[in-house]
């Protein structure tokens, strides 16, 4: 079996971003995403909605330059104004050429 290298971008938000955050993700260059909720208890502890609400999870697998890109959205768009934490991890992953080619709509 031939594996690919490839990077893994988590990201940790606040539910109520989850719809504006995926689509500034896909805008950015990212081919697809895995969404799931989150609890936890962070540092900062905070909100920028009163809403309250549960964290989601995003998690996108990319190419290192498209996971660079997204990265430096999230640390300049992002984690000025809102509750916001990613970190890139590097992984393998069977089938790596579904990362690395254009958006099939």
């Amino acid at each position: 079996m031939s594996t690919v290298p490839v990077k893994l971008l988590t990201v940790v938000a606040e539910s109520v971003l989850a719809d504006r955050l995926t689509r500034a993700i896909l805008a950015a260059g990212a081919l697809g995403y895995t969404l799931s909720p989150a609890k936890g208890v962070g540092a900062r502890n905070l909100r920028s909605s009163s809403l309250g609400g549960d964290n989601v999870r995003i998690e996108v697998v990319a190419v290192a330059a498209t996971a660079g890109k997204l990265l430096e959205v999230l640390v300049t768009e992002w984690f000025p104004h809102y509750a916001v934490v990613a970190w890139l991890t590097d992984i393998e992953v069977v089938r790596g050429e579904k990362y690395a080619g254009p958006r099939v709509s």
